[in-house]
């Protein structure tokens, strides 16, 4: 079981993907779970699964990147459940935003989503949960929050952001009974990774697998929780420890390469562009 009959938990970006599979396992546990998202008709499904799990759904529909709509789901949440047990920010986006593309909408886009978005959550949560003196908070960062990737600042960049955000407040919080927790995944099946050539993403994990390493690490509370094993270990100790001009030469050669652009860690132009969604 991830948390008592009953817990808490709002889930931002839970339309599909990790954000939609952490619903539903937590319905299992028959816990009382939150799910936000802009596609009303996708959220429906999730509930209708949470349900059928045994666990009591709340659907909150809007946008992450809007203050106003975080402040209406929390104060929503506060108000019919009396208090918020786990925060889990999932909502996020990325592009394919090579440096000589260099568009600064996009990356106002991208951080208005992966990084603005669990702010504008956070400042609601944060006195909740001091004034209930306990409860989790858990931000889903990446494993590209630890170096620079190629191709993507945008996204590497917001969520190296989110990563420091979160060790801040971890310390911030500490003693006031919160849990901060910081989940940085690899390649999990989603509707993102499904733009993806198959064959560049190393160690690609199943949507389940990814969402129980995820609840497993919030329980435990972790500082950071990363996966899968071989992946996040070689991503956070050698190139996260690796001089800078043997990295770059390294990036480098696979820049060269004549793949389809984005293909390194994602090119998720088209799903941001075809979904209705910001939060996939």
């Amino acid at each position: 079981m991830y948390v008592p009959p009953g817990y808490r938990v709002l889930i931002t970006g839970a339309s599909s993907g990790l954000g939609a599979m952490m619903a539903k396992l937590l319905g299992a546990d028959k816990a009382r779970v939150a799910i936000t998202g802009r596609r009303a008709d996708r959220l429906e499904k999730v509930a209708e699964a949470v349900r059928a799990a045994g666990g009591t759904p709340m659907i909150l529909t809007g946008d992450t990147s809007s203050p106003e709509d975080a402040q209406r789901h929390v104060e929503t949440i506060n108000q019919a459940w009396g208090g918020i047990d786990w925060v889990i920010l999932n909502a996020g986006v990325g592009l394919h935003t090579p440096g000589h593309k260099f568009k600064a909408a996009d990356f106002k886009y991208t951080f208005d989503v992966n990084l603005m978005g669990p702010c504008y959550y956070l400042e609601h949560i944060i006195p909740i949960m001091l004034k209930q003196k306990k409860g989790t908070i858990a931000g889903v960062s990446s494993l590209a929050a630890f170096r620079g990737l190629p191709e993507t600042g945008a996204y590497s960049a917001s969520k190296a952001g989110l990563m420091t955000l979160l060790e801040s407040l971890r310390v911030d919080l500490s003693r006031k009974g919160i849990r901060v927790v910081s989940v940085n995944p690899g390649f999990v099946k989603s509707e993102m990774t499904a733009q993806n050539d198959p064959g560049q993403m190393l160690f690609l994990m199943e949507t389940e697998a990814g969402a129980r390493c995820m609840l497993s690490g919030i329980k435990r509370g972790k500082r950071i929780v990363h996966f899968p094993k071989r992946l996040s270990l070689f991503v956070k100790y050698v190139l996260g420890n690796m001089p800078g001009f043997i990295y770059d030469f390294g990036v480098r050669r696979i820049g060269r390469r004549k793949s389809p652009p984005g293909t390194v860690f994602g090119d998720w132009n088209k799903a941001a562009a075809t979904s209705p969604e910001k939060t996939i």
